[in-house]
C-alpha cells in the first residue's frame, strides 16, 4: 500500500465457491494462536501448503540480541489480520494462518529459537497492541509517516496499489475518476486512508459522492465486488493479483499497479534490541537464500527485497 492518491492502488458455482473461501477466511476476527517453531504447514490447505521452513535452524548471535521481556515465554507472538491472501490467510481448517508473511514470521522465530504463535485479529487493532499483546506485528503493513509515530519498522517486502473490477468492467469504472461509485477497501488500510481522501474531494469538486465500503476483513471487500455489491475495491497489489486467480475469472485489475512502497514488520517503538534483532534475522534468511524460496513458492517475488532496513524513508 502506498499515500498516492491517484484518481483519488459455471458462474453460480463459481461465486459459491468464491464465497464459501472468503467466508472460511473471514472466521480469523477473533484473537485465536496457533504455534509453531518449525511449521512446514498443513498439507491441505485451500489454495497451496506452506513453504517447509523446517530447515531454518536458530542464530545464537542473532537470538541473543532479543530482550528477556520477548524471550522469557519462549514464544514469538505476532498479530497479524489473516483475511490478506496470499500475504496472510487461513488455510482450510479455518484457523491455521498461511502465506508468504507467514513463512517468514515462522523462519525469523526458527532463527530465534522461539516457537512462534501467531494471533488472528482485525487488522487495525495489531499496531497498538505491538510490545504489549503481541511482540511483532506482521500484516501486510505499509510504511507511513503516521504508523512510523506509534512503531518503528523492518522492511522485508515491497508491494504497490491496485484496483478490481468485475471481469469486462461491466460498470465502466474509470480508475482516474471514482465519484459515485462504491468502493471496497479493508479497515485501517492506507487505501482506506486514501479513498476517504478521494472522496473529500469528490465532494469539494461538486461531484457524486463516494460509498466507501469499509470492512474488518479483505475478503469481504473482494466479495463485494464479486456478487455486486461494489463497483470496484482497493488494496496492495499481490492481493489484488491473488484475488484474481482465486476467483476463476471473475475479477480483473483495473489500470496497472501504481506506487510500490515497502512492507514492514512492526516492533514496539524504541525497542532497539528487538529492532536489531529483528533486522538481522530477516537480512538473514535475505541472504541464505530462505526469503526467495519463500516468495517464490507464493508467486511473489518481484516484490523481495535485498536488504531489510530499520525505519526507511517514506513519503507521506
Amino acid at each position: 500500500m502506498s499515500m498516492s492518491f491517484k484518481g483519488l492502488k459455471t458462474a453460480t458455482a463459481a461465486v459459491l465457491g468464491v464465497v464459501m473461501l472468503f467466508s472460511a477466511a473471514a472466521c480469523g476476527t477473533t484473537d485465536e494462536a496457533t504455534s509453531s517453531s518449525s511449521d512446514g504447514g498443513s498439507t491441505d490447505s485451500a489454495t497451496i501448503s506452506s513453504y517447509d521452513v523446517s530447515s531454518v535452524k536458530k542464530d545464537d548471535a542473532i537470538a541473543s540480541l532479543l530482550p528477556e521481556s520477548v524471550t522469557k515465554d519462549g514464544k514469538l507472538t505476532i498479530g497479524t489480520n489473516p483475511s490478506y491472501a496470499p500475504a496472510e490467510f487461513l488455510d482450510s481448517d479455518g484457523k491455521t494462518q498461511i502465506g508468504y508473511d507467514m513463512d517468514l514470521a515462522r523462519a525469523m522465530g526458527n532463527v530465534f529459537g522461539l516457537d512462534t504463535e501467531i494471533v488472528s485479529s482485525n487488522f487495525d487493532t495489531i499496531i497498538p497492541a505491538v510490545g504489549s499483546k503481541y511482540d511483532l506485528g506482521i500484516a501486510a503493513f505499509t510504511i507511513t509517516p503516521d504508523r512510523m509515530e506509534s512503531v518503528d519498522f523492518v522492511s522485508y517486502f515491497t508491494a504497490g496499489m491496485a484496483y478490481a473490477v468485475k471481469k469486462g468492467n461491466p460498470n465502466k469504472v474509470d480508475e482516474n475518476d471514482l465519484c459515485g461509485l462504491k468502493v471496497a477497501v479493508e479497515t485501517g488500510t492506507v487505501e482506506e486512508e486514501a479513498i476517504n481522501k478521494t472522496a473529500k474531494q469528490c465532494k469539494a469538486d461538486g461531484k457524486k459522492d463516494i460509498e466507501i465500503q469499509s470492512s474488518k476483513q479483505q475478503t469481504d471487500a473482494t466479495t463485494a465486488v464479486v456478487t455486486g455489491k461494489a463497483d470496484v475495491f482497493f488494496a496492495d497489489s499481490p492481493v489484488v493479483g491473488y484475488a484474481i486467480a482465486q476467483t476463476e475469472g471473475q475479477l480483473e485489475q483495473l489500470g496497472k499497479d501504481f506506487d510500490s512502497v515497502p512492507n514492514a514488520i512492526a516492533i514496539k517503538k524504541g525497542d532497539s534490541a528487538t529492532v536489531e534483532a529483528v533486522q538481522k534475522a530477516m537480512q538473514k534468511l535475505m541472504d541464505d537464500g530462505t526469503y526467495d524460496k519463500i516468495l517464490k513458492h507464493w508467486g511473489v517475488e518481484s516484490g523481495a527485497l535485498k536488504t531489510a532496513e530499520v525505519n526507511p524513508n517514506v513519503e507521506g
